[in-house]
């Protein structure tokens, strides 16, 4: 080897280590909380497939940047939830945490997180407190507040003049914020409201009820595996062709294989479909079926959106050390979402569109959801009035 030649390496290893160096940013550690057993692991193992679809897609990396994530299981349990969140945060050191799952879950592990000023992005589950007085500048959501999607549902059966309504959900934080979100834009009479126990599997008894009822037609609200038993059940009574069944963040591409025609003929409102025709959507659509071989559901498509609107705040931010910077970026959402129109409220709750969703069988025999139409256009949550929080 040459003097010129050792020379010029020597210079250039001089020159180029350092700055290559100094410009590395540091690894982010994500925390994903989710419900991974039980009747609800359905909804955590699609969030978590829709979130590694985006890091894998990328190398390990979310905006450039190197990312380590950390799973734990909450098992549906506040207990259990606020146990994972204080260790992920004080033991593990996450810089950012996504989840949990449920509502009475995410409201359990809530402090210990926003405290310690981590940002914590939920991608299911929306507090009605979270979103109003007690709104945080480290707390997103981008899902929904949980009475959106069901608000959106109570339109769309008041524009169809329903005047007698049999509503049921689990009896649990976010069941009695879907009922009150119904009942905010729906003005008909409410004959009869049931809660059921959120372990329960058997509903007989209650589709007795509602057939003696004899509404003109059925709100209901049950997520994950609940609503496999719910659906074929009220099908198998004879009731879907006789009193029109409307959901609300019930029928996903977690749960509709196991339900197989049980609910053609039923509608739900969401702010997701697979049909959704804009550019981002027919990649995410089509990328999740290629890896997991099946439909992605509602749950991944908030997930897959998360990691996303997560990779564009941290290119801006040049990675999670500074969470001031961090939570700005964020708030601009600066990323296409797969749901087309999205923007943060001033409470960090997505406005959104609402769409009139329809199970339908198709030319092969699948039964899918088809958008039917639009029932709010950038709609924001009801809360956002009680958060006194203002924009970074």
């Amino acid at each position: 080897m040459t003097r010129r030649l050792v020379s010029t390496l020597l210079v250039t290893c001089c020159l180029a280590v350092p700055g290559a160096h100094a410009q590395q940013p540091k690894p982010v550690k994500i925390g994903l909380l989710a419900t991974f057993s039980g009747p609800f692991g359905i909804i955590g193992q699609s969030i978590s497939d829709a979130i590694m679809l985006e890091v894998e897609a990328n190398g390990g990396k979310l905006g450039g940047i190197p990312v380590e994530i950390v799973k734990q299981d909450d098992q549906a349990k506040p207990d259990v939830g606020l146990q994972a969140a204080t260790k992920m945060v004080e033991q593990d050191k996450v810089d950012v945490l996504i989840g949990p799952t449920l509502t009475n879950v995410i409201l359990a592990a809530y402090q210990p997180v926003v405290q310690a000023k981590v940002v914590m992005i939920s991608t299911v589950g929306g507090p009605g407190e979270l979103a109003g007085k007690f709104c945080n500048p480290y707390f997103f959501s981008t899902s929904w507040q949980n009475s959106d999607t069901a608000a959106s549902m109570g339109q769309h059966m008041q524009d169809l003049g329903i005047k007698n309504l049999y509503i049921q959900a689990p009896n649990f934080e976010g069941g009695r914020e879907v009922v009150a979100g119904v009942k905010r834009y729906y003005k008909g009479v409410v004959a009869k409201e049931v809660f059921t126990p959120m372990t329960q599997q058997d509903f007989s008894a209650e589709l007795t009820q509602i057939r003696l009822a004899a509404p003109e037609a059925v709100f209901a609200f049950y997520p994950g595996n609940l609503a496999i038993n719910f659906i074929k059940q009220y099908a198998q009574a004879g009731l879907m062709s006789k009193i029109p069944l409307y959901t609300a963040s019930t029928i996903d591409g977690t749960n509709l294989p196991g339900m197989g025609d049980a609910p053609v003929g039923s509608f739900q409102t969401a702010s997701w479909n697979a049909d959704l025709p804009n550019e981002a959507n027919q990649k995410f659509v089509a990328d999740y079926r290629k890896k997991y071989n099946t439909a992605p559901s509602f749950y991944a498509a908030y997930a897959y959106d998360a990691a996303r609107l997560l990779g564009s705040a941290l290119k801006q931010a040049g990675g999670a050390e500074k969470r001031e910077a961090l939570i700005a970026a964020l708030e601009k959402a600066d990323f296409a979402s797969v749901r087309g129109n999205f923007k943060f409220g001033h409470n960090h709750f997505p406005s959104q569109d609402y769409y009139l969703l329809q199970a339908d069988k198709t030319p092969n025999g699948a039964v899918e959801q088809k958008t039917r139409g639009k029932v709010f256009e950038l709609h924001g949550d009801d809360y956002s009035s009680q958060c006194s929080m203002k924009k970074s």
